[in-house]
């Protein structure tokens, strides 16, 4: 078995999530992404290459290195979500493979909801279609900082740049109200690898960087809230009361912002106010920490605070709800509706809902609010809940983290939404 490259350790990490309609060749751009990075094992390359000729592929079809399901494999679609992991000496990198079908729209949200940058595909022959601007509207949805359109099967077009720059100005007219933060344009073949990990000699046109180049360069550490201080509790660390009779912390993952001792801070929905003692990190003490570090909190004052309260800047802005509205895209068979009640899970903190209304429903091929009485499977639309206990949330567009939940079948324990609060 061939080893894997060396690289040097690097801590910095980039989630991806790829879209893209069926056959835009999502699968085989992170296979050709795996395998001209040298990321792929000698076994792993035997596996493909026999499985590819069994099929009578006629080439090695690098796309079978994520589309593991057998379902998937048979039907040449992907219809799970597949994560693949790498890294290079500038970065480690966690790739999610997300269906491009409507009918999967459920696990492409989730795939994505957590990813720093959102690689889109488009087929070159076909340009921009119906279900490119659905992925691109999700993507908007999630607020996913960056966004890369991999303008794909560019040899099958003859590297036409008339072609490439049709495609960029139709996508960008189209995406100009989505609010978009920051979009890149590339050219590629993911079946030769064209633009993929190597600059490619047939687009000489083309100035740019290649894909795996760009991925390694992009920042996103400006992504983070770094104005709002949250600290969700997710535990009150109490040592043996024999050896530590006196610590009480406080463990959690930074939401936003950051946190000093010494700054005066509230717990909430309590409203108890204190100072920061002490910051602990790995039994180190921390001056500073910052979003999304895991860290402990230590009190000057023995306050009331435990698992799903916040500790938040006394001195901030934050939002104490009881009502709230959402986007939320309904990820079960059994439909979403009025009256309805579920478990809501908001960062540390749960509690119930019931679902007051649903103010529209997005038709997800026209992109356009309508009415509706309930959401089905993959739909997505605003819905206002009222809660059983205070959620101290912020609008997701501002935190994504402290702006998102998810809501829970008690009967099953099943996920069967995720919401983006509006307010």
């Amino acid at each position: 078995m061939t080893a894997m490259p060396v690289v040097e350790a690097t801590s910095e990490l980039l989630r991806v999530a790829t879209s893209g309609s069926v056959d835009d060749g999502k699968s085989t751009l992170i296979g050709r992404l795996l395998f001209d990075s040298k990321q792929v094992l000698s076994d792993q390359m035997a596996h493909v290459e026999e499985v590819s000729e069994r099929r009578g592929d006629g080439y090695v079809n690098l796309a079978l290195l994520t589309d593991g399901l057998r379902a998937e494999r048979e039907q040449g679609i992907t219809i799970d979500v597949a994560y693949r992991y790498f890294q290079t000496p500038t970065r480690k990198f966690i790739i999610a493979d997300t269906p491009g079908h409507e009918q999967y729209t459920r696990n492409m949200v989730t795939g994505a909801s957590t990813a720093d940058l959102s690689l889109k595909l488009l087929d070159a022959r076909a340009g921009v279609v119906e279900q490119s601007k659905r992925h691109a509207y999700i993507a908007s949805l999630l607020r996913i900082p960056h966004l890369v359109v991999c303008v794909n099967k560019m040899d099958l077009v003859g590297w036409d740049e008339a072609v490439f720059d049709e495609i960029v100005a139709d996508f960008t007219a189209f995406a100009a109200p989505l609010e978009l933060k920051e979009i890149t344009f590339i050219p590629i073949s993911a079946l030769s690898g064209d633009n993929v990990v190597d600059r490619s000699e047939n687009m000489p046109w083309y100035t740019g960087p290649s894909l795996l180049a760009h991925l390694e360069q992009v920042e996103i550490d400006r992504d983070l809230d770094r104005a709002d201080a949250r600290l969700p509790v997710q535990w009150v660390i109490r040592p043996h009361p024999a050896r530590h009779p006196d610590y009480r912390g406080y463990a959690g993952r930074m939401a936003g912002g950051a946190l000093s001792p010494g700054d005066d801070v509230v717990v909430l929905p309590s409203g108890e106010r204190t100072r920061i003692a002490a910051i602990d990190c790995g039994g180190d003490d921390l001056e500073t920490a910052f979003a999304p570090m895991s860290i402990t909190v230590r009190l000057e004052d023995d306050v009331d605070a435990s698992r799903g309260d916040m500790i938040c800047p006394a001195d901030d802005s934050y939002s104490v709800l009881r009502e709230l509205t959402a986007d939320v895209c309904w990820m079960t068979a059994a439909p979403l509706r009025p009256g309805a009640r579920y478990a809501i899970k908001h960062t540390t903190r749960t509690a119930r809902a019931v679902v007051e209304a649903i103010e529209h429903r997005v038709d997800v091929r026209t992109l356009e609010p309508g009415p509706s009485d309930e959401l089905a499977l993959n739909d997505i639309g605003r819905v206002r809940l009222r809660t059983s206990a205070p959620l101290v949330a912020d609008p997701y567009s501002r935190n994504r983290t402290t702006g998102s939940f998810i809501l829970i079948d008690e009967a099953s324990n099943d996920t069967v939404g995720g919401g983006m609060i509006v307010g």
